[in-house]
């Protein structure tokens, strides 16, 4: 299978953050896995001219198996998508996408712009920034809500800004090997093998959590779900199952989910670290959990709360080790 990699209205932080997969030979990788980096703006080694291998995928001289977009796909000004123009073709970026994915086999979109429009599309979008099939939780995009790639899926949509690279290197891998297909999605297009988690899940605060002993300020080592905005709880995806560098998570660097592989995330109406609360509850409550239950759980859990994890969850470092006991039944 052959891949071709486009970058669009964007960081090219998904592009960064690929270079951190777990292997020092990127290309090398690819090709143990039965794929051929056609191109990618960033990474590719050399090749012929990019114009005229792109012409040869859209008049059919060339097959494209696996279509990656990373970047929001800008539409401006007034739908001429002029906005960004591919350089030395004389048309519109969003003209070769819409042409490329006529014909790949699969259409992934990398990172949270192309898949709802992510930061990109944030504030005024004067750009009229788009992802490739959502329009944050609005299905169309680009490609219209009823596209399908010529394998027969959807957009695959491997949301997160970035994405994990070992996200995007799994979906490729489960791709080429044949192992990937409609129910391996969630409802909202992406690959349920890290979808189907959550951020909580794993968390290093998780103590803290259970017993509500909240952060007040950054560097507390405390839950910062109640105070400092996080949202791991309702969050779709394994950042702390799936270590990123083999090390650690935003929660585990003392920053809060901002819910970055969920539509929308980009603007949240209100500072990112900052929860909303309605007479001091929580707006965003963990995911399945009615607010009563919560009320009542979150009540219990502060009055059980042992001194330590009280006192170590305002600390910026471990002040109160826990205390020794026998782990034998007596």
């Amino acid at each position: 299978m052959n891949l071709l990699w486009l970058q669009s209205g964007g960081c090219g932080g998904c592009s960064m953050s690929l270079l951190c997969a777990d292997t020092t030979d990127f290309q090398g990788h690819l090709r143990d896995a039965g794929l051929e980096l056609l191109w990618h703006p960033s990474l590719s080694l050399g090749g012929p001219s990019v114009l005229a291998l792109l012409q040869d995928i859209v008049q059919g001289r060339q097959t494209l198996d696996l279509l990656c977009v990373e970047g929001a796909l800008l539409r401006g000004p007034h739908g001429s998508g002029r906005f960004h123009m591919l350089a030395g073709s004389g048309q519109p970026m969003m003209t070769w996408v819409q042409a490329l994915a006529a014909q790949a086999r699969h259409v992934l979109a990398v990172g949270s712009c192309a898949a709802w429009g992510g930061v990109t599309a944030a504030g005024a979008n004067p750009t009229d920034a788009c992802g490739l099939q959502y329009e944050d939780e609005r299905v169309g995009g680009l490609l219209g809500a009823e596209f399908r790639a010529r394998g027969g899926l959807p957009v695959i949509n491997i949301a997160g800004c970035p994405t994990h690279p070992s996200w995007v290197i799994d979906t490729l891998m489960a791709l080429a090997s044949g192992s990937f297909g409609a129910a391996d999605l969630d409802a909202l297009g992406r690959p349920r093998f890290y979808a189907d988690q959550l951020v909580h899940h794993g968390c290093a605060r998780n103590e803290y959590y259970e017993f509500k002993a909240s952060a007040e300020k950054p560097s507390d080592q405390g839950c910062m779900m109640e105070h400092l905005g996080c949202k791991g709880t309702q969050v779709h995806a394994d950042c702390n199952l799936r270590a990123w560098n083999g090390e650690g998570s935003c929660t585990q660097g003392g920053y809060a989910c901002i819910a970055c592989t969920e539509p929308g995330f980009q603007e949240p109406g209100h500072p990112f670290q900052r929860t909303p609360k309605i007479a001091g509850i929580p707006v965003g409550l963990p995911t399945d959990m009615p607010k009563a239950w919560f009320v009542a759980l979150a009540s219990l859990s502060k009055s059980a709360t042992p001194k330590r994890v009280k006192h170590n969850a305002v600390a910026d470092h471990l002040v109160e080790p826990p205390a020794l006991r026998k782990t034998r039944p007596k």
